[in-house]
């Protein structure tokens, strides 16, 4: 009797043992495959001269969560978005948190500006999503959101140059350094000037409308900059005839990206997400014009043609 209960004894003790080094195995798998892929992610932004685009999504799947929720950023995460768009703003606390609007009213189930809240009153609030209804989602912080995007999707912070210290203390904090882009419509002079001192920490990208007489100068004097080029040049325009201000082939061929926003219109001379939903071939004149970063509010469809054309994995 005695040797049956050691021996069950000894077979439950090899069992919960194999059980921890499986769950270990399991977890260091997870934190293997999540570094490897933000690398991934990493080095595809860097290499502008490769044939995959990079997919952002317009303050996250905005379409089946509420905008800049954890929900849309994760939904991104799930569909294999390659970088998140989210909007900043500060509480009256000095806290950080995702909002796109400087009021609450339009998102949220309360009234008034963000910079009048704290962030713990900010927290009884409810999300609504993009047909104004209730969600179960809160306002999140950007420290939450940065540790969702941690290790699986590229991060543009929109809103953010006039806060980016605050920022920055909050991506050094998640460890999210190499995975954020930070953009202003800024000249080189202006960037040096008001945002030296992190360019050699984050990604910078400057956003250039091409009805602008001065952007190809402009475009110039970043090429030429050294050290801490821009990773890549988001481009406005609102008619085709303005691309001709600058070649997009040679600056991809310069080694940075090109960033066309296929939101609506007036950002991409009509080459838009809406006029895709009925034809998504909208989207081949990206791909026949060297661009090579795409903005969309139809990330899903914008992905299942790019796979469709073997431009994205």
């Amino acid at each position: 009797m005695e040797l049956n209960k050691n021996k069950k004894t000894f077979s439950i003790t090899i069992l919960l043992s194999l059980l921890i080094v499986i769950n270990s195995y399991s977890q260091n798998q997870e934190g293997t495959d999540k570094v490897n892929k933000s690398e991934q992610l990493i080095a595809n932004l860097m290499d502008a001269s490769n044939e995959e685009v990079i997919v952002i999504a317009h303050r996250g799947d905005w379409r089946n969560a509420p905008e800049n929720s954890i929900q849309a950023i994760q939904n991104c995460i799930n569909m294999g978005v390659d970088m998140v768009e989210i909007d900043v703003q500060a509480t009256k606390d000095g806290k950080l948190v995702l909002m796109h609007d400087k009021t609450i009213d339009r998102t949220t189930n309360g009234s008034g500006k963000v910079a009048d809240w704290t962030f713990d009153e900010l927290q009884s609030l409810w999300l609504k999503d993009g047909l104004g209804q209730l969600t179960a989602q809160k306002i999140p912080s950007l420290k939450e959101a940065l540790l969702t995007a941690k290790g699986n999707i590229l991060v543009n912070l929109d809103k953010s140059y006039p806060i980016f210290e605050k920022c920055y203390e909050i991506i050094q904090m998640t460890g999210t350094e190499k995975q954020v882009i930070i953009k202003g419509k800024k000249t080189r002079a202006q960037v040096e000037k008001e945002f030296g001192s992190y360019l050699d920490k984050v990604h910078f990208m400057p956003v250039i409308k091409l009805s602008n007489p001065k952007a190809a100068e402009i475009v110039s004097e970043y090429m030429i900059s050294n050290p801490n080029p821009p990773v890549a040049f988001e481009f406005i325009f609102r008619d085709d005839t303005y691309i001709d201000t600058v070649n997009f082939k040679a600056i991809r061929e310069a080694g940075y990206g090109v960033w066309v926003n296929s939101l609506w219109p007036n950002l991409n001379g009509g080459h838009h997400d809406e006029s895709a939903v009925f034809d998504d071939k909208i989207y081949q004149w990206y791909l026949d014009n060297h661009i090579d970063m795409i903005q969309t509010d139809r990330p899903q469809l914008l992905l299942n043609y790019l796979r469709k054309k073997g431009k994205h994995l």
